[in-house]
């Protein structure tokens, strides 16, 4: 890994957690998020104005601990990036706002990166500089996206994603359907591991025929969401028990199958060898296990991060923000605005 030593800091609020983390040389110094995640739970999902408040609320707490943790003050930051999307714009606003001010005040460049590079960027931190070419697969609450990456900030393509629901969305509302808790993800994951796979088959969306030719790298999990709904409504009217372990089962199944699936045939039909996973949904067990379990077969290496970087979190943009400086890319000028929908192959904002 080349050496850059400039101190770069890390904001991250493009959702529910203020995160902040400082990066110098790969190495990560300090990782602190705050999150409002359990303020939610009433509401069944993420209230904006909310969640931009409690961004306001934490920032400077948060900020001041990833400093005393790492071991510097604001005096030794080079560089400052934080997301710029895509998210809520009320959170990114908040984000943005306050590296800006960072940035004028320092007298230090600013970047506005993009959210869903930076969840494969972070794997770097762990596992060490990624190969020459390698597909990225970004699964979470928001986002199901196949990457191609030649150059992390320079060259990412993207090559398919999800037409409608997400991955982590689909499981928060099938959690919602078995009457789990927000947020539903875990809790599938954790009640999937009692049930059989094997007992409930649901439909893999786009993996055959036409559909397949037409999206060979996109996904659709809105029909399996349907489905999962339709066999409980089927077995209330005929009154006989509801097997909530093996539905859990047979949806984690149906997911796991398509995510891996698809991302196998990228690395592939473009010659990869290696496939990253980031996101909060990578952190799902049946996903792991068969992503490395195929992979495996065809000599196909796999990079996930641990489970503490798989949901948002300041590492992440600090360590996309450091492959900027790293990679020499002009700043964003101070000028711009977030962009809620920004595009996947965009890893900078201008």
């Amino acid at each position: 890994m080349d050496t850059v030593n400039e101190l770069v800091l890390g904001i991250e609020t493009s959702c529910d957690e203020t995160g902040v983390a400082l990066v110098r040389n790969g190495e990560l110094l300090a990782d602190v998020t705050a999150t409002s995640m359990d303020e939610y739970a009433r509401y069944g999902g993420i209230i904006p104005e909310i969640a931009s408040r409690a961004h306001l609320e934490s920032f400077v707490p948060t900020l001041d601990a990833a400093l005393e943790k790492a071991g510097v003050t604001l005096a030794d930051v080079d560089a400052v990036a934080a997301t710029a999307g895509p998210g809520l714009v009320g959170p990114l606003t908040v984000g943005v706002s306050a590296a800006k001010a960072l940035a004028l005040a320092l007298g230090k460049p600013f970047y506005g990166v993009n959210h869903i590079i930076g969840h494969i960027a972070v794997d770097e931190l762990v596992h060490g500089d990624f190969p020459e070419k390698f597909v990225g697969l970004v699964v979470s609450g928001g986002h199901s996206h196949l990457l191609l990456i030649k150059n992390i900030v320079s060259d990412v393509v993207e090559l398919g994603g999800t037409l409608d629901d997400a991955a982590g969305e689909a499981f928060d509302k099938v959690g919602r359907l078995l009457g789990l808790p927000y947020p539903g993800g875990p809790h599938v994951d954790r009640l999937a591991k009692e049930g059989d796979p094997t007992a409930i088959r649901f439909p893999r969306g786009l993996t055959s025929g036409k559909n397949q030719a037409l999206h060979q790298y996109d996904y659709s999990f809105s029909g399996l969401k349907t489905a999962v709904a339709r066999h409980i409504e089927g077995l209330q009217q005929r009154g006989e028990e509801i097997p909530k372990a093996d539905i859990a089962a047979g949806f984690s199944e149906a997911v796991a199958d398509s995510l891996v699936g698809k991302a196998i045939k990228a690395c592939e039909l473009n010659d990869c060898d290696t496939l990253v996973i980031g996101g909060g949904f990578s952190a799902n067990s049946r996903l792991r296990a068969l992503a490395e379990e195929r992979a495996a077969k065809r000599g196909i290496t796999v990079r996930i991060p641990p489970i503490r970087y798989c949901t948002d979190n300041g590492a992440m943009i600090a360590a996309l923000g450091w492959e900027m400086v790293r990679n020499g890319v002009d700043p964003s000028p101070l000028n711009i605005t977030v962009d809620t929908g920004l595009e996947r192959e965009v890893t900078i904002l201008r």
